[in-house]
């Protein structure tokens, strides 16, 4: 009888233990490996394909990525950088985050050109946030296969804020939905 007991508690705990540290079932990529950024204090998912490489010597303004390769092996892919900053207020996200994008469009696409397709304020793990989406370009408007970019400000708490920047090239519908659910996969660290 103590035997059986003890079963039942195990199974019990070993539930317990899964309930409370899986993914809401409505969670983009739910189950999903996730990166645990504690430097820019977000977590974000790993679907299936892509990969993500700790030991990655990243340029210092990112903290983390994960990365995508296209299957036909012509180049482009997609990539989601995690990173920090400093404090920014609600009534400045907007106004950070479409700086920001318009930055890293410039970063990426030193030659190219980006269009404004979104910004929004939103949350992320019920903090304040803004997200700006772009369509850039290599070249001038209207050359060159267009890629997808993204980028969502958080509000960490009342001294830093986080960001995720994604980037897909090219930036069609199904891998820009794609980068955009690792996006909205981001929550805060624990």
């Amino acid at each position: 009888m103590g035997a059986v007991a003890a079963l039942v508690l195990a199974v019990a705990g070993v539930a317990a233990g899964w309930w409370l540290t899986r993914d809401e079932d409505t969670a983009p990529f739910a189950g999903r490996p996730r990166v645990t950024d504690t430097a820019a204090g977000l977590s974000y998912a790993i679907p299936e394909g892509w990969e993500h490489d700790a030991q990655l010597k990243l340029i210092n303004a990112f903290t983390s990525s994960v990365t995508k390769r296209h299957a036909d092996g012509e180049g482009g892919g997609s990539t989601v950088l995690a990173g920090r900053a400093g404090a920014v207020p609600q009534s400045g996200l907007q106004r950070q985050a479409e700086r920001a994008a318009r930055s890293n469009a410039e970063f990426f696409y030193p030659d190219g050109s980006s269009e404004p397709e979104e910004s929004r304020p939103t949350t992320v793990g019920g903090r304040p946030a803004h997200t700006v989406a772009l369509k850039v370009s290599p070249g001038k408007p209207g050359t060159g296969t267009p890629g997808h970019l993204r980028l969502t400000l958080i509000a960490v708490d009342d001294s830093r804020s986080a960001f995720l920047l994604g980037v897909a090239q090219p930036g069609g519908t199904a891998e820009s939905r794609e980068l955009d659910k690792v996006m909205e996969s981001a929550a805060p660290a624990t």
